[in-house]
């Protein structure tokens, strides 16, 4: 930001004024390490530890695990569609759709697809867990809440049937699943799939969302899971092919920024600025500077990337932070500037 001139508006002088004071206090000044320390993430739900019971290879690149709680005794109930947070060895936090059966009380089941140019949970899981390990995990949480209706189409693409198996079982004979993905090779739980329709592109072609959909019936609730194109194709036709339907989305990637202009980000405690491009969240930008920050979820609802806001406005587009906390605080993953810069208490 450079300096004011007399053409600079009166509250772009402000926000300077601001930044300069809170530098001079919470980086430069003697006090900084004290006044400026890390802000915890708030934690919420059910926390407990789990013992690694299973490992089990779906595919070559999807695990299974099956947990138990570590002191013995139920675990928490959930219902279709839920999740549990995992904190891995290495303090990285991830999302995982419960896969197993709601109704047995005394295991959990997640499934891990490998993401080799990801940011390193998968691969910790693929590579470092063994059965006998204890690891921590909150929840469930249910962010895909399965509901009552008439009739049910769900559409799995590949790792995206994790948190649709459950759903299938609910729903019994009201719902039909069509699973999609790239192979039979790299589509795991087949074998609890009987009476799905399967379709690997290497059988079947790329598949077409729009008539997929088409065959669901009038009213009936359409689940989609999957990769971006194939959400969003959900999107673009399922109410003008089923007016009186619902249809419910869960993806397991970032949202695309919607939007978005470049703006600069001030880090208060490490020093030096990060600019944000207009096609990316303010999580990627960081993650240049400082690749150990945390985050989870990519998409505004877990609150792992929460962070302080000491100067600027936000853009807010999160699920999660209530009024009050939107005063001084954002969610990286998906919030932005509402204007040209911010400061944030990193």
């Amino acid at each position: 930001m450079g300096e004011p001139t007399d053409k600079t508006p009166v509250s772009l002088r402000v926000l300077g004024g601001i930044m300069d004071a809170y530098k001079s206090v919470f980086v430069k000044g003697a006090a900084a390490p004290l006044l400026s320390r890390p802000k915890p993430v708030r934690r919420t739900g059910f926390g407990l530890d789990v013992r690694v019971e299973s490992v089990e290879r779906q595919t070559a690149d999807v695990v299974s695990l099956t947990l138990r709680a570590a002191r013995g005794g139920p675990l928490p109930k959930w219902r279709p569609g839920s999740h549990v947070d995992v904190f891995l060895p290495s303090g990285r936090q991830r999302q995982y759709s419960l896969c197993g059966d709601p109704s047995d009380r005394f295991r959990y089941r997640i499934a891990v697809r490998l993401i080799p140019d990801g940011g390193g949970g998968s691969r910790e899981v693929h590579e470092a867990l063994r059965t006998g390990d204890v690891l921590r995990i909150r929840g469930p949480r249910n962010a895909f809440t399965f509901i009552d209706a008439p009739s049910y189409l769900f559409l799995a693409g590949g790792i995206g049937i994790t948190p649709i198996l459950p759903m299938v079982r609910a729903a019994g004979s009201r719902g039909r699943l069509v699973y999609v993905g790239r192979s039979r090779e790299t589509m795991p739980f087949l074998h609890e799939l009987p009476g799905a329709d399967i379709r690997p592109d290497d059988e079947f072609g790329v598949p077409d969302i729009a008539e997929l959909i088409a065959r669901a019936k009038p009213g009936a609730a359409v689940y989609v899971c999957g990769p971006p194109p194939m959400l969003a194709a959900a999107q673009r036709c399922m109410f003008e092919l089923n007016p009186t339907g619902s249809l419910h989305t869960e993806r397991f990637s970032a949202l695309p920024v919607a939007d978005g202009r470049a703006f600069d980000i001030t880090l208060a405690r490490t020093g030096g600025t990060v600019r944000v491009a207009a096609d990316e969240t303010a999580l990627a930008a960081l993650r240049r500077r400082l690749p150990d920050i945390a985050y989870s979820c990519q998409q505004g609802f877990c609150g792992t990337c929460k962070v302080g806001v000491a100067a600027g406005s936000v853009d807010h587009r999160d699920r999660l932070l209530t009024d009050s906390e939107r005063a001084d605080h954002m969610l990286a993953c998906v919030s932005r500037a509402a204007g040209d810069e911010l400061v944030l208490d990193l």
